[in-house]
């Protein structure tokens, strides 16, 4: 039976392996890194973030996070805030049975216990009508530029 439940801090090696897992699927030519478990466990120390898992059989099967941007506070008005999700992952043979719907579910619950004003995303061409069967839709109040990063 698959549980969905908010991560604890001993999950964090079994995160970094649903991550290397995930990059492997998605780039068959990603190298094997000795140092992405270190590199992805200071990733999140540095970037804290509310991670969802999905466990069956004390095993990580499936995986998202949500980044909780606060709202600066405005005179006789309470700061708010906002949820971006991101990352929702599941392990191949666990697809297309529910599992990610569970999980997102989870993080509209959350969002919702802590009253943010608005869930955002971007999702991937592939991953438009999952969302969309979940009731996201297209954002139409953010606006958004591309930034062109400055290499050395």
């Amino acid at each position: 039976m698959v549980m969905i439940r908010e991560a604890r801090a001993d999950d964090s090696r079994g995160l970094a392996s649903l991550r290397a897992t995930w990059a492997a699927e998605q780039d068959p030519t990603t190298p094997d890194d000795p140092h992405f478990e270190d590199a992805y466990l200071n990733w999140m120390e540095a970037n804290p973030r509310k991670f969802f898992v999905a466990e069956q059989d004390n095993q990580l099967i499936g995986m998202l996070n949500l980044l909780v941007f606060q709202r600066m506070p405005k005179p006789g008005k309470q700061a708010s805030c906002w949820v971006y999700l991101g990352n929702v992952y599941v392990l191949p043979a666990f697809r297309n049975g529910g599992v990610g719907g569970r999980l997102v579910d989870a993080s509209i619950e959350f969002s919702e216990r802590i009253r943010a004003a608005r869930m955002v995303l971007s999702p991937s061409s592939e991953s438009q009508s999952f969302y969309r069967r979940l009731g996201f839709g297209p954002a139409e109040e953010l606006r958004v530029r591309a930034i062109q990063a400055v290499r050395p």
